[in-house]
């Protein structure tokens, strides 16, 4: 590649669970200090850092070839770029969060008629205007620099459009919620110029396969197990395999190696049925990447 490809980290609630995404899928990044700048162990990549919400712009003008934000701020800011792939992930939790609309607990608006005429705080602001405006209900929308559930509190506005997965910040600020605007996920985003280079795509196709690949193997783990051949079909039976699970003979007996990748979540009430059912020498194992 003449030109490096030039990679968009997003700083901020993502830059750690983005650089351990790409470490587990093969991309060592390094950040020294405050570097805006951060190394990577990959000739053909520079790396750039770039607020989450600012992504989606960066990556449209051509500053950055490819790089990875909510698909919150690219419907804000309406960004003409191309949506390689969904990467669900976050610092909390590995599901979609929601922007929704909440109010104080004790406040009678229950509808989203009932707010109108009244003050909304929110970081969302151009795509809140343009949800409300669909509506035909007028609202007072006031940008948020941050702490926006103290706003309600505060008596700073009437109710907020806030992003959220578990909802406790918003219940531990007394609010509820009335509404939800829009489901998001992190993306990996490309600039439509350097989607149509062929040498580029490649790279960035590469990016998003070992990606989406750890991600999955973050769900998995593998499990090996020996087992006598009078008890291979019950162990078998227990087994909720991604495929059919591997088995070979041990040599120079009549036991055998059972082999297979199962959701993480059922390794506890699996291994001890396996046990009861003859297996031994089980051993548990993480996977990097499963394509």
């Amino acid at each position: 590649m003449e030109k490096k490809m030039k990679l968009g980290i997003p700083k901020g609630s993502l830059q750690n669970a983005t650089i351990n995404l790409f470490n587990r899928s093969g991309w060592k990044i390094n950040i020294e200090g405050r570097s805006y700048f951060p190394d990577i162990n990959d000739e053909s990549i520079e790396c750039a850092m770039c607020r989450a919400q600012e992504m989606s712009i960066n990556v449209e003008s051509g500053i950055i070839d490819v790089g990875l934000t909510g698909l919150d701020w690219v419907a804000e800011h309406e960004s003409d770029v191309h949506v390689v792939a969904d990467l669900i992930y976050s610092k909390v939790s590995a599901r979609p969060a929601r922007w929704v609309i909440a109010v104080a607990n004790d406040s009678p608006i229950k509808t989203l008629e009932d707010l109108a005429g009244k003050t909304i705080s929110t970081e969302l602001v151009k795509f809140t205007k343009r949800f409300f405006e669909k509506r035909n209900i007028d609202v007072n929308i006031k940008f948020s620099w941050g702490a926006t559930e103290a706003k309600i509190v505060s008596g700073l506005a009437d109710a907020i459009v806030e992003i959220t997965e578990t909802e406790s910040t918003i219940r531990a600020h007394n609010l509820r919620v009335i509404h939800e605007v829009m489901e998001t996920n992190t993306q990996l985003i490309a600039n439509k110029t350097a989607w149509n280079d062929p040498v580029k795509r490649e790279k960035i196709e590469q990016i998003a396969l070992l990606l989406q690949a750890a991600l999955v193997a973050e769900k998995l783990v593998g499990i090996k197990m020996n087992v006598p051949e009078n008890k291979i079909a019950k162990v078998v039976s227990l087994l909720p395999s991604l495929n059919t699970p591997t088995i070979s003979p041990l040599y120079q007996s009549d036991w055998f190696a059972v082999e297979s990748v199962i959701e993480i979540g059922f390794v506890r009430d699996l291994i001890p049925k396996l046990l009861q059912v003859g297996a031994e020498g089980i051993i548990e194992y993480s996977l990097n990447k499963v394509l």
